[in-house]
């Protein structure tokens, strides 16, 4: 994986990887549904399948809403899309109301017309001694499927990129990883109270979801405005995995107001 070494024009900006602001997040997320509507139409003109890398919480919820929207409306077809989805909690039931399986179901699957088949998203289920096996097995899929085209990211206060935590390597693949007590928090209104929240969770890696053709990360809001301008602005460093997509060819940042207001710009 190559870094990029293209000059940065200070004069004009301090960011390291293209961000584009919108003036909320209803705005980004129709940008960014379209951008993947285009790649889907263009994938079926050629008689190809579209491989979406999938995320998952509160950022990309009115991305699917518009998704559905076209598909409604516009008659976009996913019949053709393979997805992976970035990680799931574990243990947890694939049927539980936090379950991010659940999550895709409701927020999007469950509303258009993907073939189940084509639906890949880490089971939180599988039994502990199988879960390394199941990581193999899921980089596998993502290879013969040919690769990720498009990865929809969001990121965490921490700058964590799937679950990702803070201090995962470069080369990091699809793996069983500790929960920061941050991460538990910020998730914890999906549960009764804290102690609920599982510690632990199965996600793609910093090296997986590098592999993708291309990227796009979204924020939405003040929370995030802090740890975005790290990400782009700061050098790279596995403090904080997102600033990681600086080594990444073709990654863009679609962000509101509010998540861009701490950029030196």
């Amino acid at each position: 994986m190559p870094k990029k070494t293209a000059p940065i024009d200070l004069s004009d900006s301090f960011e390291k990887i293209p961000v584009h602001i919108f003036s909320d997040q209803k705005d980004g997320s129709v940008f960014v549904a379209k951008q993947i509507a285009a790649l889907i139409r263009l994938k079926q003109q050629q008689k190809q399948t579209c491989v979406l890398g999938l995320a998952t919480g509160s950022t990309p919820k009115s991305l699917y809403a518009e998704l559905v929207r076209m598909h409604r409306e516009e008659k976009l077809s996913f019949r053709h899309v393979i997805t992976f989805n970035l990680d799931e909690y574990y243990p947890i039931d694939n049927d539980a109301l936090q379950s991010y399986n659940r999550f895709m179901k409701t927020h999007f699957f469950d509303q258009v017309d993907i073939l189940p088949k084509n639906i890949h998203i880490p089971n939180g289920e599988i039994n502990k001694e199988s879960i390394k096996d199941h990581c193999r097995q899921y980089e596998r899929k993502i290879k013969e499927a040919g690769g990720i085209d498009l990865q929809v990211l969001g990121i965490g206060n921490n700058g964590h990129i799937g679950f990702n935590e803070p201090g995962s390597g470069i080369y990091s693949k699809t793996r069983l990883i500790t929960l920061d007590n941050s991460t538990r928090i910020a998730n914890a209104y999906e549960f009764a109270n804290i102690s609920e929240v599982p510690r632990l969770a199965i996600t793609m890696g910093i090296s997986t979801i590098l592999q993708s053709r291309k990227i796009i990360l979204m924020a939405w809001g003040s929370a995030k405005a802090a740890v975005l301008k790290k990400a782009v602005e700061d050098d790279d460093t596995e403090q904080v995995p997102a600033s990681l997509l600086q080594n990444h060819d073709d990654v863009t940042f679609v962000v509101d107001e509010a998540a861009a207001a701490e950029l030196t710009r």
